[in-house]
């Protein structure tokens, strides 16, 4: 079963910066999630939100922002917000990076950037999947490079997301683990996806989730899973 640690391991460190990521990298985790914004510049920003506001010393929309703005802020006082070529570099192919995005903006700068390591760092495509809950995000990566594993994000109707997932030949459905039975899963897996439902925390939801047999679970304590 796949450990994938939620904006690094971010029951121990701050997310979505390196130091989450390293520590993720440290406990062995298969993969990492994070999400991403662009800059006011074009530069692929790591950060959950679309301010900079609650993580942050500053105050202001990631896409109003500069680079070198954006790194002058700082998250718990000590760790500027990485960006996305900061963190490939990071994980140098020691697990695989799950990209969520959050819009539209960033969907071509993140193709590109995958494509660069692929074909000049020596990754290979699985090294990646790129997930969002905007479906028609998803639909544009599979148009603009179905190489790119995809993963389906759905909080409300697993149907849908099966359903959609198979018109874009998704990897994987990433489903609110509420949403879960043995069922499901079973039918999911049957139709050859991953299942790898988010955010699993207390050993009691870990245990029940890893009864139904899923493929992987994103936690942010992915040492417990």
């Amino acid at each position: 079963m796949l450990k994938i640690a939620h904006r690094g391991a971010k029951g121990y460190e701050p997310e979505n910066t390196l130091k989450a990521f390293q520590k993720a990298l440290d406990l062995n985790a298969d993969g990492i999630e994070l999400d991403v914004h662009l800059s006011a510049d074009g530069h692929i920003i790591v950060i959950h939100d679309e301010t900079i506001d609650k993580m942050t010393t500053g105050k202001g929309f990631v896409n109003t922002l500069s680079l070198p703005e954006l790194k002058s802020f700082l998250i718990a006082e000590k760790h500027e917000i990485p960006t996305l070529k900061e963190v490939f570099d990071l994980v140098n192919k020691k697990c695989f990076i799950n990209i969520e995005l959050k819009n539209a903006d960033t969907v071509t700068k993140v193709i590109s950037l995958i494509d660069e390591y692929v074909s000049e760092k020596n990754w290979s495509y699985a090294h990646f999947i790129i997930s969002s809950f905007d479906w028609n995000v998803l639909q544009e990566v599979h148009n603009l490079d179905s190489k790119i594993p995809i993963g389906v994000l759905t909080e409300t109707d697993l149907d849908l997301a099966l359903a959609f997932a198979e018109t874009i030949k998704a990897k994987a459905i990433h489903p609110y683990f509420h949403l879960l039975n043995q069922e499901n899963v079973k039918e999911m897996q049957k139709k050859g996806f991953l299942v790898l439902p988010w955010t699993v925390n207390s050993e009691k939801d870990i245990q029940k989730i890893k009864s139904y047999k899923v493929d992987g679970m994103i936690s942010d304590f992915p040492d417990k899973l």
